[in-house]
This record gives C-alpha cells, structure tokens and sequence, in this order.
C-alpha cells in the first residue's frame, strides 16, 4: 500500500466533494471511509486511477449517509450527480480552496493546524494527537469542532495567503515529535501551495522553511542537548537544501515585492553562506532585522534584532536594542545573559542564564541554559 500516493490524494479529493456541495464535515467523514476502504482492497489490485476510485467510493459513502438522513435529503437532491462523473475544473484550484478553508480565520491557530495537517496533509488523528503529545480523544474533539466551524463556509472572495502561510509556519515550527515529522510535513505542503500559486511570500516561507531544515541534523548533541548555532558542525549541514532555498529566494525577491518570509529567509541564508560563524556577514544581517522591524513591529524581531546587534557592534550596543523590548517578553532574559556574558559580565550573565532556565518553554532548552549558568558560576568562583 502506497500510502504517501493516498496522503496526496486526499486533499484534492475531499475538494471535489466540497466543491460538489458536499458540507466539509461529511465530505472529509466521507472521504475517510474511501480511504479505509482504499487500504482494504488496493493491496490485492490496485486501481489504474486512484483519484478518480478515492472520488467515486467518497461520493457514494457520502450519498449513503445523505440519503440515510431525511434532514439532508433536500441536500442530496441539491448537489446529486451521476458518482462516477469526472470531476470539473483543474485540480489545483481544489487544493488551493482547501488552503484556504483550513486556515479560516474564525479557527483557533491550534485548530486550524490540526484540520490543515488532517485534510491538506492526510494524517490521521492518531498521528496529529502524537505529534503534539495529545490524546487521541482529546485531538478528535478539536478537530471536530473545527471542521464544524468552517461547515458552510463559503468562498465568494479570494482567500487570505498570509493566514495559510501563518498555519503553515506553525506547523513547521511545531519540529518533531511522535511518529511524523512535522518540520518535514510543512515543507511538502508549502512546496505544493507553490506549485499553485505563483506568490513571493509563499516562495519565502518555502526558501525559510528549507534553510531552517538544512541545519537540523546539527542543531543537537548525540546526548540531545541543543548545539547554539555558532557552535554547531557546518559540514552536517544539508547543502543541497541550502543551495535549492536561496535559489527559490533569490526568485522571490527578485519580484521586487518584499515580505516578512522573504526577509527572515533573507537572513537564514547569510547564516548557511558563512563558511563559520565568525565569518557570518552581521552588519547584512541587522539590515534585514530592520527590514523586518518595518514590515511587522513584531517585538519577537526587535529581540533577535538585539543579538545581531550585539555581534555587529559589540554587546554594549547589542544591550541598548535590548533596552527599547519589553523585559516579560519571552527569551529577553536568554538575550540579556549572552550579551552580558560577552561584554565579560559574568556574574550577571549566569544570573540571567539561571533566570531564562525558569522560563524555558522546553526540556531541551532548560538544559542547555541550566548548563550555560552552572559553567559561569564555576568560572565566578
């Protein structure tokens, strides 16, 4: 059984019943017994046109259960056809709606997520409820309710990129866990968004998304502990990676139509170009930060904007961009202890490491600032 070939399929087989007036909920319940049924009998013979087998099988279970329903039966009557009638129009544009309607912006970030990877990516809702450290139970109820919420949605205007590409960048960043990998998820689903859709932010969130992938294998010890990146081994790093991200970049920015992704994927490949990390180009990289201060605000760039401050101009520079973040931001305190431990404070810095440990958000980096404290502490005495 193929089972990347029906993890392909689903999306653009679930949009055909949508398109053909199916409600989302009982297009993809519908679309899940085909799938079932798929794994069943494609083992003994499998078909010679599995997306037109998967529509024909969805669409009959689909009309069993509406015909089973006499408050659907009007429904039925509405959008009945002949089950076996080529789907209309090109298949990417079914895909593409499907984007759109899981990143729906009356869903929660976590919700939209979930229904993004379950419909668009195919899993199923053991391997998201694994992925996310989840009960099974508990990931069903939420995409449930999900798929409720965006039930009758229609589409009369063009859907919003920025929101699919922010669901996208959540799945990405959501890494590793269980038994599928989402960093590697994202990446197949932004690379077949861009496929459809001839846009520069999505371009630069697949260029991110790969420059970022490339250093992966780097980023951690054999003991598991996280390696910083000046600190990590540049020849495990994935140049075939690197090398396809800046050339997707650089067609992006040449579209003279700059957005946050392009940016933050501008600065991840001055990181992959240095052949060390002294040799990494940081006045570029401040330039970019103040490119992307410009386009969002956001105060999570102002603070990686501080450290490439600190390394471009010293760390007592470094601390006067640190000054204008809020103090509660998450990570300050982190930024805060490396630029004191390089303008030779370390007595503070080990404060400040301590300090970060506490606030930690996972095991992996309360260790390595529980480390980063205990190594100054030893040096203090």
């Amino acid at each position: 059984m193929d089972e990347a070939l029906l993890r392909s399929l689903t999306p653009s087989v679930l949009a055909v019943l949508v398109r053909r007036g199916a409600d989302f909920a009982a297009a993809e319940d519908a679309v899940q017994d085909a799938l079932v049924e798929a794994v069943r009998l494609w083992p003994a013979g499998p078909p010679q046109d599995p997306k037109g087998w998967l529509v024909t099988v969805a669409w009959r279970k689909f009309l069993d259960r509406a015909r089973a329903d006499t408050a659907r039966r009007r429904r039925e009557d509405l959008v009945s056809v002949d089950a076996a009638e080529p789907a209309p129009g090109p298949a990417v544009d079914d895909t593409l709606r499907l984007y759109f309607l899981c990143a729906h912006p009356s869903l929660t970030p976590s919700s939209a997520v979930a229904l993004t990877l379950r419909a668009v990516g195919g899993l199923t809702t053991r391997q998201i409820a694994r992925a996310y450290l989840v009960p099974e139970a508990t990931m069903a109820q939420r995409i449930s309710r999900a798929k409720r919420t965006v039930s009758g949605v229609r589409f009369d205007r063009p859907g919003d990129v920025a929101t699919v590409l922010r669901v996208l960048y959540l799945v990405f960043n959501e890494g590793y866990s269980g038994d599928v990998d989402l960093a590697a998820e994202a990446i197949r689903l932004t690379r077949q968004l861009a496929a459809a859709i001839d846009h520069p932010e999505v371009a630069g969130l697949l260029a991110l998304m790969l420059l970022h992938h490339a250093r992966r294998s780097a980023r951690t010890a054999p003991d598991g502990s996280l390696v910083p990146l000046a600190e990590q081994d540049r020849s495990r790093w994935d140049t075939e990676s690197i090398a396809e991200g800046i050339e997707i970049l650089q067609a992006a920015l040449a579209s003279d139509r700059l957005g946050e992704y392009q940016a933050q994927a501008a600065i991840a490949a001055l990181h992959a170009d240095a052949p060390t990390a002294g040799e990494t180009d940081w006045g570029q990289i401040v330039e970019w930060y103040d490119e992307l201060v410009r386009l969002t605000g956001s105060p999570v760039v102002r603070l990686n904007r501080a450290v490439a401050v600190g390394e471009a101009d010293g760390p007592r520079a470094g601390l006067a961009a640190l000054a204008e973040v809020d103090a509660s931001m998450p990570r300050h305190a982190a930024v805060s202890a490396h630029l004191h431990e390089r303008d030779g404070d370390l007595v503070t810095a080990a404060r400040l490491y301590a300090e970060a440990a506490c606030q930690a958000s996972n095991l992996a980096e309360r260790d390595h600032l529980t480390r980063r404290a205990a190594r100054l502490n030893a040096r203090c005495r």
